[in-house]
């Protein structure tokens, strides 16, 4: 793969650990971070972070944040078409490959690939099949600093919105969630580590539940 890629990135552990890995193996370069925001909130889809957290993410890790702007009264069709748009966009400027930060989720996997097979584009999962309790800790022995923003309280208490994503973190989770949320149960905004060339420091604000099951931090900038 010697086209250049883009990153999928939401603002979370797994993208910058799917950074790392990519960094670390020089193929292929990455070329910008490819975000998704809720215009009616200007916030990552289902993150909830805003999206000037994310420019200061992109700034420290040194790339270009290409923005996809969705409505929350988009459906499934008009999603797809907005994706469509945004990765032909970057095909014509010569991006091969769309790396992603999955890491089990095969049905997730499978419309990724198909979407991108559409566009004639390379998908690339450098943390495929990995064990998520050792990813875990491996993002935390890396130096890595992340804040929990937001809890599907269906499947985890909300009191775990707002934590910081730690080792006192993953002791605390219940049996059958997993270490890194991989089933959705919670998300993170990643703060600092390897891959930054300065933190993005936070302060937690207001909680919020939305559609009665998700509790959502708010994040902001501090100081």
């Amino acid at each position: 793969m010697s086209d250049p890629a883009v990153l999928c990135w939401s603002g979370g552990k797994d993208g910058a650990l799917a950074l790392g890995a990519l960094r670390d193996d020089g193929t292929p370069p990455v070329r910008a971070l490819l975000t998704t925001f809720t215009e009616e909130y200007d916030r990552v889809s289902m993150h909830g972070i805003r999206r000037p957290l994310v420019e200061a993410q992109a700034r420290s890790v040194g790339l270009p944040l290409h923005a996809v702007f969705i409505s929350r009264e988009d459906g499934s069709e008009a999603y797809a078409e907005k994706m469509r748009q945004a990765l032909w966009r970057e095909r014509r400027a010569g991006v091969g490959t769309v790396a992603f930060g999955d890491l089990l989720l095969e049905d997730v996997r499978a419309y990724r690939e198909a979407r991108l097979a559409e566009a004639g584009m390379a998908p690339l999962f450098p943390l495929w099949g990995a064990d998520t309790r050792r990813l875990a800790h491996s993002f935390l022995d890396a130096g890595f600093r992340a804040v929990v923003t937001c809890v599907d309280t269906d499947a985890l208490d909300g009191s775990f919105s707002g934590r910081a994503y730690d080792g006192s973190f993953l002791e605390d989770l219940p049996e059958g969630v997993d270490p890194c949320g991989e089933n959705g149960e919670f998300h993170t905004f990643v703060a600092d580590g390897p891959v930054f060339a300065e933190a993005v420091p936070v302060v937690t604000g207001a909680r919020v539940l939305r559609d009665g099951r998700f509790l959502f931090t708010d994040l902001l900038p501090a100081g």
